[in-house]
């Protein structure tokens, strides 16, 4: 996490996080009128460029990530959802550069491509988590304060992010991650390792980030949908019954994972990706 904040000493990281603020706001604005549900999501291709910017952009994607997407809500969906909606989008694209590392061995080609069986399939995983991730905190919030019931919310969350992904990502790498590189505005170029932080616990880091994202949503389905109805649940626990908003349930029973969560995203690195880019580089000279 430590990366997200010194970032900011780069001129290039900051233009970086305008860009991709700039481009995801103006893709997302023109579909504000394709609603799935009124005042809170519509269509959303753009949110393959979070996922796509911050494997490219690091840090600078998750900002832009964030802030594209409050941008977007003053075109229709501006409100208190909004304030999670920041935070949900941040880790869509906070996640990839983070798990990106997790999955490859100091040595391993690192580049942030999907120009491999391995790396593609790393993609997928990516996507999928990060949607997940993304979707438990903006649903969690709105369900807490009784806006959106959290199933119908996050499920719709979830597979409008992975679709965009999963379709869309590895083209728009596989197109754009050459002339980043060409043009030295990958964040691994850009920042220096002193000021990423080095993942001691990497693999214990990434297992809790998906336990922490999978267990949220599966836990606010089961409990939003009514799937559990004995024990202290029956006795009324979650007196609103499923699909109400502002359950005691959902609001308390996600705690656990979100902070899991929180915990995950300080124990993820980052530091080998920029140190493999460093190494390339010297070997290039």
């Amino acid at each position: 996490m430590k990366e997200a904040f010194t970032m900011w000493r780069h001129t290039q990281m900051v233009v970086l996080v305008a860009l991709s603020a700039a481009i995801y706001a103006a893709i997302l604005i023109p579909f504000k009128g394709f609603t799935i549900i009124p005042g809170f999501t519509e269509v959303r291709p753009a949110n393959v460029f979070p996922f796509v910017f911050g494997l490219l952009f690091g840090p600078a994607g998750a900002w832009g990530a964030a802030i594209g997407n409050l941008i977007g809500d003053f075109f229709g969906t501006l409100g208190l959802g909004s304030i999670f909606g920041f935070v949900g989008n941040f880790f869509l694209g906070f996640l990839p550069y983070k798990m990106w590392g997790a999955f490859f061995r100091r040595g391993e080609n690192m580049e942030p491509t999907v120009n491999t069986g391995k790396k593609f399939a790393v993609f997928v995983s990516i996507v999928v988590l990060a949607s997940t991730v993304c979707a438990v905190w903006i649903a969690w919030f709105n369900d807490l304060i009784g806006f959106v019931p959290f199933a119908a919310l996050a499920s719709i969350i979830t597979v409008n992010n992975a679709i965009a992904g999963l379709v869309l990502g590895p083209i728009l790498l596989l197109l754009l991650y050459p002339r980043i590189k060409r043009w030295g505005l990958l964040w691994t170029e850009i920042m220096r390792p002193n000021e990423v932080p080095q993942a001691r616990l990497q693999t214990v880091g990434a297992i809790l980030m998906w336990v922490g994202g999978l267990g949220a949503l599966a836990v606010g389905l089961i409990i939003g949908l009514g799937l559990y109805q004995q024990g202290f649940a029956a006795a009324g626990f979650s007196p609103e019954g499923a699909g109400q908003v502002g359950g005691f349930a959902i609001g308390v029973g996600l705690i656990p994972f979100l902070i899991l969560i929180i915990v995950a995203s300080f124990m993820l690195g980052g530091r080998e990706q920029v140190l493999a880019a460093e190494e390339e580089s010297d070997r290039v000279r």
